[in-house]
């Protein structure tokens, strides 16, 4: 049997599944929330485990330490921490109709953390279980990378080691896939429900891995042969693909708004230029120099785009006084016979009000006073609409509609 195959795709699943982990610890670094330590480590147990049963690393490992296919029970240990990981994940995700606000994670309350200890407690109680059973099997000679579960099946130390591992896996893929496809049922439609729809999907489809393999180990226990490909085939294709499904919603809405954040900040940068000509003091810095810099952001992208909403919050109070108030009456007329939504009419507004505030303050005119200043349409926006408010302030500036409303006269 080709082991080629196996190393191409444990290789590459667990490396793939590695990046996203690491982001995610990334992110824990930033806002040190459990669950998003949870949501990390449920992620880097199975990225682990995959990249030690590819056959290159199981046999590298078998060679350094002398002990004869250690590297399964380092990949089950990997799969019991993901079992662990993902039962406590179910049990610190808020349902959707209990969050507060953004919140995601249920608060670490004493109640909670009696539940996860209780939990966790399972887990790790049956760890040196697992490792004394699979000691007791031993010595296991040769290197059997990829059958090693109907090699040593006949063996009940053996059979019962790999029989509890498959019950604990079994167990937490049933766990979160129901807990997903709850959740997923009482969200709106967007990346957050498709990721916790691939979650679940990529659980429930790891659960024939299960099947075929304790399958296998029966057959094998009982000294039946000729069905060591559930094991060696159809149990790793099941448990790839539900590596895939769950790799890829945790990625997918992480991916989404990353994507997100970075096109609004690059969406604000024709507005933030508006400001920042007026008035360099607004910003903590200039325009990055040379321009490919920015569009090659990718990194600290929340931040950034935070203090350039900021900094042009801050322009257009600036600006405030220099404001034409026949500018802004032209806008609104114009948004009103364009029929124009109301979110659409308010950043039109905006945006011509700020055009005119800068070519006046550019012409030296007189700023007015408080009482003469007309009020903006978007100041009392709420924070988690700001951002999209001022991206479309951002869009009318190089929008035709925006000459046209400047060039109203009646």
């Amino acid at each position: 049997m080709s082991e080629l195959p196996y190393n191409l795709v444990y290789l590459g699943i667990g490396s793939a599944a590695w990046v996203v982990a690491g982001l995610k610890l990334r992110a824990w670094r930033r806002d040190p929330s459990f669950g998003l330590l949870v949501v990390a480590l449920a992620i880097a147990s199975p990225s682990t485990a995959f990249l030690l049963a590819s056959p290159l690393v199981y046999r590298a490992v078998g060679h350094v330490t002398g002990v004869g296919n250690l590297a399964t029970l380092f990949v089950y240990l990997g799969i019991v921490g993901f079992s662990a990981a993902a039962v406590v994940l179910a049990l610190v995700w808020t349902p959707p109709e209990e969050r507060v606000g953004a919140e995601r994670w249920a608060p670490l309350d004493d109640r909670l953390r009696q539940r996860v200890r209780r939990r966790t407690a399972v887990f790790a109680a049956l760890v040196p279980v697992l490792a004394a059973l699979f000691l007791a099997g031993g010595p296991y000679r040769p290197e059997t990378p990829l059958t090693f579960d109907t090699t040593f099946a006949p063996r009940a130390a053996t059979a019962l080691f790999l029989m509890l591992y498959q019950g604990l896996f079994a167990y937490a893929l049933i766990d979160i896939g129901r807990v997903c496809l709850g959740h997923a049922a009482r969200l709106p439609a967007g990346w957050l429900r498709r990721g916790i729809r691939l979650l679940a999907a990529g659980a429930l489809t790891a659960c024939g891995y299960v099947v075929c393999k304790l399958a296998a180990i029966a057959l094998a226990y009982f000294g039946l042969g000729g069905a060591e490909w559930l094991s060696t085939a159809l149990g790793p294709a099941f448990a790839a693909l539900g590596a895939v499904g769950i790799t890829l919603g945790f990625a997918g809405p992480a991916v989404a708004a990353w994507t997100r954040r970075r096109s609004d900040f690059r969406a604000l940068r024709p507005l933030w230029d508006l400001v920042y000509r007026a008035d360099r003091r607004l910003a903590l810095e200039g325009p990055p120099s040379p321009a490919w810099r920015e569009r090659a952001a990718l990194r600290d992208l929340e931040w950034r785009t935070t203090r350039r909403g900021l900094e042009i919050r801050d322009g257009q109070l600036t600006l405030r006084p220099w404001i034409d108030p026949a500018a802004v009456g032209r806008a609104e007329r114009f948004a009103e016979r364009a029929s124009l939504a109301p979110g659409e009419r308010d950043a039109l507004v905006v945006a011509a009000a700020l055009r005119s505030a800068v070519d006046g303050l550019t012409a030296g005119a007189v700023p007015r006073p408080r009482e003469e200043q007309p009020v903006l349409p978007g100041l009392d926006t709420d924070p988690a609409e700001e951002r999209a408010h001022l991206v479309r302030v951002a869009s009318f500036l190089r929008s035709p509609l925006l000459e046209r409303a400047l060039a109203e006269r009646s």
